[in-house]
């Protein structure tokens, strides 16, 4: 059973996305974070601009939540274009994106989130128009059957994934740039933070603000999220302030520790330890025993677990490290834990 969680870096719907696009910068300048990919974006936007062409083709990749989506409606920003957003499980057939590329425009940016989602036939029916600025519309069936060569418009095509590895290699050749999102610091996390709130009108101290920073799971989307949560909790219970205490107070309703951890984080910790004698383990099993699906767990729970060292990814599976098992209180020994001491 999926369950919406409030530090997932995946938005909770389209109500939660409409109301996080006023909040999103709208030029590189106001990007906070993501310094080198940020400054590579703007030469190779200020290039393309002196040249009277398209920016390349664009792939960025990276855990949700962390801008991936902005950065694209940014360039199109910067390059003074129209942008285009669809995704790839909405792409279920040539005829869905033909429509699509024949309409775009000179310089038009196509946006596709979950790019890696993309069906055999689309990807391939993809390939010319990235290349060559054309497609090959079949028309027909049988001896009746004849192709149509369409040409398109240069644009620009921005792909996003959460799952870099499964985007197969001749589309990812065919993006010219190629970026990383990483997890934000918690220094840029309070800078998001401050806008944020400053934006919303929320009156605070900043030491409570470092809280919800710290907590973020370096995430911008979650940090935002955490804000608006402990907003609500400061108007019912706090005369409308975030101080220190209600921060605390709030994220324990939440159910946040002070890791950025909520019960799901948790669940999957304690499934390794108490089921699994602390690993390794496959993550399908894993995802068995919580009831959870499994993509769930790979692309929310695991990067940031991964990324703060209480997961080991192995070949034979999962493992849990020592510093987690402090986190959770759990005493370490060769026969409850045979893992760690293989």
């Amino acid at each position: 059973m999926t369950v919406d969680r409030i530090i997932s870096g995946k938005a909770l719907g389209p109500e939660e996305e409409a109301f996080g696009w006023s909040l999103r910068p709208k030029r590189l300048c106001d990007y906070i974070g993501q310094k080198a990919v940020t400054e590579k974006l703007s030469i190779g936007i200020e290039a393309a601009l002196k040249r009277g062409e398209p920016l390349e083709h664009v792939l960025f990749h990276g855990p949700p939540g962390l801008g991936k989506t902005t950065l694209a409606f940014i360039i199109a920003a910067e390059m003074g274009s129209r942008l285009v957003a669809t995704s790839g499980p909405a792409l279920q057939r040539p005829a869905d994106l033909m429509g699509i590329l024949t309409n775009l425009e000179r310089g038009d940016v196509l946006f596709i989130d979950e790019i890696h989602r993309l069906p055999p036939p689309v990807e391939e029916f993809i390939y010319p128009a990235m290349e060559d600025f054309k497609v090959d519309f079949v028309v027909d069936k049988g001896m009746y059957a004849k192709t149509i060569n369409v040409p398109l418009a240069p644009f620009t095509l921005i792909g996003a994934t959460t799952r870099a590895g499964l985007v197969t290699a001749p589309l990812r050749e065919r993006f010219g740039i190629y970026h990383h999102l990483d997890f934000y610091p918690a220094s840029e996390l309070l800078d998001i933070i401050i806008r944020t709130a400053r934006l919303l009108g929320v009156e605070c101290e900043g030491d409570a603000l470092e809280i919800l920073a710290v907590r973020s799971r370096g995430t911008p989307r979650t940090a935002n999220r955490l804000l608006r949560r402990v907003r609500d909790f400061a108007q019912v219970r706090a005369a409308g302030k975030i101080t220190p205490d209600v921060a605390f107070r709030a994220l324990e309703v939440e159910g946040v520790d002070e890791q950025g951890l909520d019960e799901l984080d948790r669940q999957f910790l304690r499934t390794i330890v108490d089921y699994y004698g602390g690993g390794p383990v496959g993550i399908e099993a894993i995802a068995a025993t919580l009831n959870e699906e499994t993509d769930t767990l790979v692309d929310v729970v695991e990067p940031y677990l991964l990324k703060i060292g209480f997961v080991n990814r192995t070949r034979r599976g999962r493992c849990i490290t020592p510093r987690a098992c402090e986190h959770l209180g759990v005493k370490i020994s060769r026969e409850t834990m045979p893992g760690l001491f293989d």
